[in-house]
């Protein structure tokens, strides 16, 4: 009687083990992504490190810093996570997004509804207004409509380019901010389309830039963190957004905008 009891005591915990075993393994594979994050205590984010202001080299310890950069370190902190900065084309951040190699992007990336269609967007960060961009010379550029026919540079599969072709435009792609204002520079291109405050940082540290502001939209729009979507994000979501929200309410968000802008990109 003692041995067919034990028997049966040792295969229910051994059932019980296994189920344990079974559900832990299943916590892990399906468990929600901030536990995941969490759990090796580092978000890293991707960001092209080759638009100023919004992310650069410093010139003297090489690291990477900008609006965007100091976003990213500090949503870090607020969710108690170290912050690896991973750089990348323009043109591949959200096929890294996709694939999992980062957790965020954060890049000066605009709300659209074609976006939207595919990820889930914090809660917004900045606000900026697109810029038409022309030699000081050109005449025939004064306003969007005026891009029908003409040819522009953008940054390749930008929210940039498309507003360009939806006037007429024939654009061509390229892959930095740099790249697009020497195209306009050199006449290969008639104009370009990038954020305002870009510009006028390009500006500041060239003024002698032959380059002007032809027209510039009226509403401004959203700069958001994109994540993927899926129910096993949505705590991780929830903790972005309270991340930026948090900081917009200590004026840690002002502050650093102000730095990399001299103005405050964070306010509506």
């Amino acid at each position: 009687m003692k041995k067919k009891t034990l028997v049966s005591v040792l295969l229910g915990v051994c059932a019980f083990a296994l189920s344990a075993c079974g559900n832990a393994a299943s916590t892990e594979d399906n468990g929600d992504f901030l536990s995941q994050v969490k759990g090796k205590g580092t978000l890293t984010v991707a960001m092209e490190g080759d638009w100023a202001p919004w992310s650069y080299h410093d010139p003297d310890s090489d690291a990477v810093v900008g609006f965007d950069a100091d976003v990213a370190r500090a949503i870090g902190e607020e969710m108690g996570l170290e912050v690896t900065i991973v750089e990348a084309p323009w043109e591949s951040l959200f096929a890294g997004l996709d694939a999992g190699r980062y957790d965020l992007v954060i890049n000066g990336v605009e709300v659209t509804p074609e976006r939207e269609e595919t990820y889930t967007f914090s809660v917004p960060y900045g606000y900026i207004r697109t810029a038409l961009i022309v030699r000081s010379d050109n005449e025939e550029i004064k306003t969007f409509e005026d891009l029908n026919g003409k040819s522009t540079v953008n940054s390749i599969a930008s929210t940039y380019m498309d507003l360009a072709e939806s006037y007429g435009a024939t654009a061509t792609g390229v892959s930095t901010l740099n790249d697009t204002l020497q195209n306009v520079l050199d006449g290969r291109a008639d104009a370009t389309l990038n954020a305002d405050v870009s510009f006028y940082d390009y500006m500041n540290a060239n003024p002698d830039a032959e380059l002007k502001i032809a027209a510039v939209t009226e509403e401004a729009s959203k700069v958001s963190v994109p994540m993927r979507k899926g129910e096993e994000y949505e705590t991780f979501h929830a903790e972005v957004d309270a991340a930026i929200k948090a900081l917009r309410e200590s004026g840690k968000l002002k502050e650093i905008s102000e730095k990399y802008f001299g103005s405050d990109i964070t306010a509506e």
